[in-house]
């Protein structure tokens, strides 16, 4: 009877299974099925259990059988404390006796997987007496057949990958418990393994010779599974354990095994990284370690030998193969050379394999080998004083003790010598080029050489690549900077003659453009200041110098014309610039020679083809620049030349006024490093011709004098340019010419002698006034009465460019047309049609945009220079200029007009100028700004769109891309303006406000000390803005508003403003002032801390709502209303928490009970605090994911003790 009904339930479990695994059943029907199946999983566990041990009878399908495990699974893993120990061991021996079922050659490898892992589950839940009584057993079972054998290795894998992966339910006592006895286990498990496998392996070569190919099947099969096994203990088995087994000699042995060296080659990429142990056992790792080394070695020999002799008859197999050996190697190079730095004779074999690898021509061997150089250079060359890493820093020498290490860098490097430097070169210089960049031509001369393309995957990014290519240049330049300085000049000269002979040189600039790049870092690394060249032996100066000063004339002697190649010559050019500044004697000719090829390209672009020429132009007068600032101080004997030449071209209309700049900034910096009077005499030279054009009433009046104006001189290139390059340079004199970082953090200074450290001072007075013209013309475009009227391009150019819309976006910028400058945000201006041609509506936009740039930038950077801009400038003027239309203004303007000029103006305006300068500019900001982002933020948290008054600039997108457009412009304003607030309330500019005393009694606040807000303003500008309303009002609504919206960041700049207001409400006795913050923002914070976003800023808050009620429960009623609004507080529960108060004066745990008392108060609905709240979990023993064995993966290694050695 009992049988028939659990065969109805299992007929009915297994209907059920069927139907939802039919995707031809119908949706209710699956998902009914699925219902009734959950309620067998949650019902009576011995239904559960009879009917799933039913169900895996082999009479039943395999995708039922598959299911009925996964629910034995489960209840082994969730229910199987509702068992009795006598059911547990029941339970326990069916499941082994499945085992001896499944050993079928019928069984397909899923269920029999399944029916491992469903012992290996009952295991972990049983722990060690299940295990030592299971053993013998299973070591029974293995030996009858290869099947058996084959699940005893499936069990053996799942038990310990199960415990280091899957641990989340197993408990900590269990875990340790099982783990020990897994230990204690590894003279029986690891044996047992290695018998497996030389067993198997003998005796499918055996049946395999006999043309007995079903059963070799089975025999290859348990090998596999029994390596897979070996590779579950692989990564924390001691290593001397694995060593006596003889599983180290068999996983080598079978790397000559084609159908299983990739299996045995995962077992040796799991050992390579592992860590050297600190105690006793450390000589017996080495010796495994020394092991490892020749395994791997023997194999790469033989392999490198044919690939290198014969490099044709290496298949792709192959080539993987070798890929994981490389893998291997460089692991066991980067973590454990210690281990055979004592060996001069594996050593230099070791790193002579190591350069093969990285010689190789298949690009992925390569691509592994090249960490390993890397490492070793970085370590080999590092100071003695860092070079004691642990193989956790990836060390590739590292020992016990820092002498030993010291040691075993000075031996290995002692093997590194000129060859190896020389091949190492040699390889990387053409490896500079990707594949998709060269000419078919070219790509035949390279022969078989494979390189980088984009097809491959899992190789991250060519400019990762080919840094890491850099890097180890630069690491090589410095160790041999004879060998790296004769074979760059070698490979240069050998690509200029191909050049001078090739038909059409400019159709392969790749090879050219790449070893430009080489070039750069080689002299960088040898005349790096760190390098002491200019302590070096003599006869290695002499050598050098006269190797790059032979490239260099060889530069020189160049007569290229063409622009493309121009471009590449000058950057060449560049290159040289830290040499020239232990060879000066060079400059002049370097300079001429930049004369001579800028004045070989056109000037008038007659066409679209000639803008090449024109971006050619731009680049030579920017080396100017790059050169100055190399050379330092050899360039300034040719000051004077490069002025009269500048004239000469000048005078002769040779040269455009954005090139004059950029020759221009090149004398800043050369005045620079020249001393104060030089730079003084410099920017007066430069900046007077500016000056006489710049302050004319004539172009004023006619352009500046209404939108009238403006939109005339956007009709008028040459004007437009010369307005734009007048400003830019004025911007780049500023930052050339400013204050030094060591006094340019003294902000608010207002010392007589500020106005000398600058300068630029006595400059800034005449540029700002017409400026400030400009920029109100600019923004008076965009009220709505006057862009009505505007012609359509100029209405057009007021939009939105591609490149605002794909950074709004976050996606990659469109390509930019060469000629085009970038500006600090990441825009760009182009300038390849200066002087040329009526301006289009982009022309009129980039000039807009390019404007508006440098003319915020010129203003902020103005306040910097002293109180010339303070008090010598009218702040009437400014204010017109900067606010009249900000009620028209877009966000993306608007958060620019307070991040280029607003806060550096806050940061810089002296203390008794805050009067005047302060309300002025503060005030129609604040207003304006605190309603348009109250309006912004409803609409999007009520409708799920943001309004923000950009939206008419974005030409087009779907509504999705707009909307995520406007979203972010209006978290980017937001949190511009907390920004601001936050410069407001940092401590240079709060002097006034004093510390809070670090005790949680209330009554410890002497009443007697507060003092008037009055006081306080004078030396605090939070205070200052709390004194004048028309300020206070709108900042104090933004900061109540700011919890509400869900911006964490925001919130976190504004938590020091609202920090700044707590302080001030405590230590003054400004009535108004304390009932805000204790009612209205008391009850803010609190909400805040309802949205998950502000949980970044979560331990700030708490500690203010603490610091609220702390010091003002006593002086305000509100602080214990707010509390015992909220939904699940008592009375009780406040009192108690008061009283937890007083027994503590440590600021920290007042918090802690604030924090306690906060999440009881709300029902625990206060999602910044909970998504905070620590979980316990257990960790695993390796946080490394696990892959199979059939896709290995790379394994870096991430604790002091690996694996089991860790618990016990």
């Amino acid at each position: 009877m009992e049988d028939s009904v659990s065969n109805g339930m299992a007929n009915n479990v297994a209907q059920a299974i069927a139907t939802a695994l039919d995707w031809a059943s119908t949706p209710d029907a699956r998902a009914a099925a699925v219902a009734f199946l959950d309620s067998i999983k949650a019902g009576d566990v011995r239904i559960l259990a009879n009917t799933s041990f039913l169900l895996v009878k082999k009479n039943w399908s395999s995708e039922i059988r598959l299911h009925a495990f996964k629910m034995l699974q489960h209840l082994v893993r969730l229910r199987w404390e509702e068992l009795s120990p006598t059911e547990h061991k029941n339970f326990a021996n069916l499941s082994i006796d499945l085992m001896s079922e499944f050993a079928d050659p019928s069984e397909n490898w899923a269920l029999k997987s399944q029916t491992a892992a469903l012992v290996a589950e009952v295991v972990r839940r049983e722990g060690l007496n299940l295990w030592q009584e299971m053993l013998p057993s299973l070591v029974s079972l293995s030996s009858k057949g290869p099947i058996q054998a084959e699940l005893v290795s499936m069990m053996l894998r799942w038990l310990p990958e199960d415990i280091t992966v899957h641990n989340e339910d197993l408990e900590g006592d269990r875990r340790r418990l099982l783990l020990r006895g897994l230990t204690q286990s590894l003279p029986e498990i690891l044996p047992l393994l290695y018998t497996l496998l030389e067993r198997h392996f003998t005796a499918a070569l055996n049946e395999a010779g006999r043309k007995q190919m079903d059963i070799a099947k089975l025999h290859a099969a348990t090998v596999t599974a029994t390596l897979n096994a070996i590779n579950a203990y692989a990564e924390w088995a001691p290593l001397s354990d694995l060593a006596k087994s003889g599983i180290i000699n068999g996983c080598g042995f079978l790397l000559s095994a084609p159908d299983f060296r990739l299996h045995a080659s995962e077992f040796f990429k799991l050992v390579s990284p592992r860590k050297r142990p600190i105690d006793a056992s450390a000589s017996e790792f080495d010796q495994a370690m020394r092991s490892i080394f020749q395994t791997l070695m023997n194999v790469s020999r033989e392999f490198l030998y044919r690939s290198g002799t014969s490099p044709g008859s290496i298949d792709e197999g192959e080539c993987e193969f070798a890929e994981y050996i490389c893998e291997s190697m460089v692991s066991l190079g980067s973590s454990n050379l210690q281990s055979i730095a004592g060996d001069s004779t594996i050593l230099p074999l070791y790193l002579e394999q190591m350069l093969g690898f990285f010689k190789h021509f298949k690009f992925a061997i390569h691509f592994q080998s090249l960490h390993f150089w890397l490492v070793l250079m970085r370590d080999l060359m590092s100071k003695p004083k860092i070079s004691t890493h642990s193989a956790a820093d990836n060390s590739a020498v590292s020992s016990s003790g820092s002498g030993e290490v010291e040691n075993a860098k000075k031996k290995t490097l002692s093997f590194v010598n000129d060859d190896f430097c020389g091949a190492i070169l040699d390889t990387a210089f053409p490896r500079m080029l990707k594949r998709e960049k060269i000419m078919h031509e070219t790509a035949l001369s390279l022969g078989v050489l494979e390189l980088w393309s984009d097809d491959f995957e899992g190789k991250g990014k060519f400019s990762q690549y080919r840094s890491r290519l850099l890097e180890l240049i630069r690491f090589v330049s410095s160790y041999k900077p004879l060998i790296a300085a004769a074979k760059v000049s070698e490979k240069i000269d050998t690509i200029i003659k191909s050049f001078l002979l090739s038909p059409a040189p400019t159709q392969d600039l790749a090879v050219m453009e790449s070893m430009q790049l080489a070039l750069e870092n080689v002299v960088n690394a040898v005349f790096d200041g760190s390098n002491d060249f200019a302590k070096a032996n003599p006869e290695v100066q002499f050598a050098l110098c006269r190797t790059f000063e032979g490239l260099l004339q060889q530069f020189i002697s160049l007569k290229w014309t063409e622009p493309a190649l121009v471009e590449v010559l000058v950057h060449y050019l560049d290159a040289m610039g830290p040499f020239l500044k232990y060879f000066p004697d060079a400059v002049g000719s370097v300079i001429n020679k930049l004369f001579e090829l800028l004045t070989s390209l056109p000037l008038v672009i007659k066409d679209v083809s000639t803008l090449s020429a024109r971006h050619a132009r731009l680049q030579t007068c920017t080396s100017f620049i790059r050169i100055a600032k190399a050379a330092d101080k050899s360039v300034l004997p040719h000051m004077k030349g490069i002025a009269d030449t500048m004239a000469c071209l000048q005078r002769e209309g040779r040269l455009l006024q954005g090139e004059h700049n950029l020759i221009a900034e090149a004398f800043l910096v050369m005045a620079s490093s020249a001393g104060i009077q030089q730079q003084l005499e410099v920017l007066t030279w430069l900046l007077e011709p500016l000056s006489q054009q710049w302050t004319q009433l004539e172009w004023q009046d006619r352009y500046l004098s209404g939108p009238h104006g403006l939109v005339q001189l956007c009709s008028e290139a040459p004007v437009m340019w010369s307005i734009f390059h007048t400003l830019t340079f004025f911007e780049r004199a500023l930052k050339r010419s400013g204050l030094k970082k060591a006094n340019g953090n003294a902000e608010n200074s207002s010392t007589p002698n500020s106005t000398l450290l600058n300068p630029m001072a006595s400059h800034v007075l005449w540029m700002l006034t017409p400026l400030l013209k400009l920029l109100r013309c600019i923004h008076s475009l965009w009220c709505p009465s006057v862009s009505q009227a505007l012609p359509g391009e100029v209405k057009a150019a007021m939009t939105m460019s591609d490149v605002e819309r794909f950074s709004l976006l976050g996606e990659e910028n469109p390509k930019l047309p060469k000629g085009s400058l970038a500006f600090t945000d990441g825009s760009k201006v182009d300038m390849s049609k200066e002087g040329y041609a009526e301006p289009s509506e982009s022309d009129i936009r980039n000039w807009f945009k390019g404007i508006r740039d440098s003319g915020y930038n010129v203003l902020g950077l103005s306040t910097t220079v002293g109180d010339s801009f303070f008090k010598s400038l009218d702040v009437q003027s400014v204010a017109v200029a900067l606010m009249e239309n900000i009620q028209s203004m877009e966000f993306r303007h608007l958060r620019q007009l307070v991040h280029s000029i607003l806060i550096p103006l806050v940061k810089h305006c002296p203390l008794d100028m805050w009067e005047i300068w302060l309300e002025k500019l503060l005030h129609p900001l604040f207003v304006h700004v605190q309603q348009a982002l109250s309006c912004s933020w409803s609409s999007l948290l009520q409708d799920g769109r943001a309004k923000v008054p950009d939206v008419h600039g974005i030409l087009s997108g779907s509504d999705l891309k707009v909307e995520v457009m406007e979203e972010t412009l209006l978290r980017d304003l937001t949190r511009e303006m907390c920004s601001l607030l936050s410069v407001i309330a940092s401590p240079p500019l709060n002097t006034g406000i004093p510390s809070l005393e670090q005790s949680g009694h209330v009554s410890r606040l002497d009443m007697s000390s507060l003092k008037s807000l009055d006081t306080v303003a004078s030396c605090s500008m939070v205070g200052f803005l709390l004194k004048h309303e028309g300020l206070a009002l709108p900042t104090l609504r933004m900061c109540l508003e700011a919890f509400t919206w869900t911006d964490g960041e925001a919130v976190a700049k504004i938590s020091s403003y609202c920090s700044a207001l707590v302080v001030l409400s405590i230590v003054t006795n400004h009535t108004e002032l304390i009932e805000y913050v204790s009612r209205d923002l008391f009850s803010s914070i609190i909400q805040g801390l309802s949205l998950e976003s502000n949980a970044i800023i979560s331990a700030e808050l708490v500690g203010l709502c603490r610091e609220i009620f702390v010091y003002l429960c006593d002086r305000h009623p509100a602080p214990r209303q707010v509390l015992l609004s909220l939904p699940s507080i008592t009375p009780h529960d406040l009192l108690a928490f008061e009283e937890s108060l007083t027994k503590t004066s440590s600021p920290k745990e007042q918090k802690l009970h604030m924090k306690s008392l906060l999440l009881l108060a709300t029902g625990n609905k206060l999602k910044a605090l909970a998504a905070q709240k620590s979980v316990n979990i257990i960790t695993n023993v390796s946080m490394r994911p696990r892959s199979s064995a059939n896709a290995p993966e790379s394994k870096v290694d991430d604790g002091d003790v690996v694996g089991l050695a860790a618990i016990i």
